[in-house]
């Protein structure tokens, strides 16, 4: 189904994949947004739509990891992580106390900071559901954070319809990643560094 869908991007599937990549199905979406922006440089897309959809996307899905969390709570949560099913879906009981160690460490900014991380990025409105935090401040943080991200691949692809074929597309998004991870990574420890600095003061 999911390579179905990556292989015929547009808006809907842009919007679907996304709200998967949010509640726990492993879509990575640096394969998803990238190349939806890519052929968007090509005319078939429009690049701010691709990162409209796939930011709606990532916010319903996230709202469903957190209603589904202040609903059931932590039990029921780590129990699915456990699972067959969650291992299915790559998910494990430490990943899901990760996110609630940074949820905790970082309070609510972490549910903005969070979506640029990967292997938080996904789970992270899980302990914000835990810890019944406001559902309108969660939902606005989700949209920044997720839309920052989205705007990041967007621009990525966009950039690289004109250096890049087609075919070779794939394994330059992986390759590139890895550095936009690297900086964002750096980028957002500096976030943090200065809000428990302005915490203190």
């Amino acid at each position: 189904m999911i390579s179905s869908l990556l292989n015929n991007l547009n808006y809907t599937t842009i919007f679907l994949l996304m709200l998967l990549e949010s509640t726990v199905v492993p879509v990575p979406s640096e394969l998803v947004v990238a190349p939806a922006a890519y052929h968007a440089a090509g005319g078939s897309l429009n690049a701010l739509l691709v990162v409209l959809f796939a930011t709606i996307g990532a916010d319903v899905g996230a709202s469903i990891n957190y209603f589904v969390a202040l609903y059931v709570g932590r039990p029921v949560i780590y129990r699915f992580a456990n699972s067959k099913w969650g291992k299915m879906c790559l998910l494990n009981q430490e990943k899901v106390e990760k996110s609630e160690r940074y949820f905790d460490d970082h309070g609510v900014a972490a549910t903005l900071t969070g979506r640029l991380i990967p292997g938080i990025r996904h789970l992270i409105s899980l302990p914000a559901g835990l810890a019944r935090m406001n559902y309108w401040k969660f939902l606005l943080y989700t949209t920044i954070g997720a839309g920052a991200w989205h705007s990041i691949l967007a621009a990525m692809g966009w950039y690289l319809h004109a250096i890049v074929p087609e075919n070779e597309l794939e394994a330059t998004i992986e390759r590139y990643n890895h550095y936009i991870v690297g900086a964002i990574l750096v980028i957002v420890a500096i976030a943090l560094v200065w809000l428990f600095i302005k915490k203190k003061k």
